[in-house]
């Protein structure tokens, strides 16, 4: 990504649920994006057909198209349920059909949704996955407790977890590219250093 290219976002909405309160949580993240200069894609992984990888199958058509993707975003948001204190079976298989030569460098924000009050443990899990691929996290994760009042259909109603949420998806623009970060800043000695 050079200094004057509009970094592209994608989400990875690992939520099957047609009234999925992740999606609505990831949707805001990347309207805030979007208002802070990037382009943004949610996929929505309902819409793919990702079975369990079988290594010695051919590559299906949806984990292609979701390797290209991926592959081509400047920054990458993972969004998920909590699922018995992990991530999802959805987001996992998409994610077995990635790999380094999609994640490795990419800048990554984290998301996790929970019905109850203690939300976390998929944040850990998925931001072990991603440093396994070589990606950066950017250290502000959302963890969002008693999605069921926090979140509405028409958007987050609790005003902090919000700005939160906004927060994350402007770093996401502002930290898209982190690997090439000396390259893109300038040569050294710019900007006050």
């Amino acid at each position: 990504m050079s200094p004057t290219t509009e970094p592209h976002v994608v989400a990875l909405c690992g939520s099957l649920r047609d009234a999925s309160r992740t999606r609505v949580v990831l949707t805001e993240a990347l309207d805030a994006a979007r208002a802070a200069g990037g382009a943004t894609e949610l996929v929505d992984l309902r819409e793919r057909d990702l079975p369990r990888l079988d290594p010695d199958a051919p590559t299906p058509p949806d984990a292609a198209a979701l390797s290209e993707t991926v592959a081509t975003a400047d920054a990458v948001l993972l969004g998920t349920p909590n699922y018995h204190g992990s991530y999802t079976g959805a987001l996992k298989d998409a994610l077995d059909h990635l790999g380094r030569d999609e994640f490795g460098g990419a800048t990554v924000g984290l998301v996790e949704v929970a019905a109850g009050s203690h939300p976390g443990p998929a944040l850990a899990h998925l931001r072990a996955v991603c440093r396994t691929l070589n990606a950066w996290t950017v250290p502000r994760e959302v963890a969002v407790p008693d999605s069921h009042s926090l979140v509405r259909e028409d958007g987050i109603a609790d005003a902090d977890l919000a700005e939160r949420v906004r927060r994350l998806g402007e770093e996401l623009v502002r930290y898209a590219g982190v690997e090439q970060y000396p390259e893109v800043a300038g040569a050294p000695g710019a900007a006050g250093d």
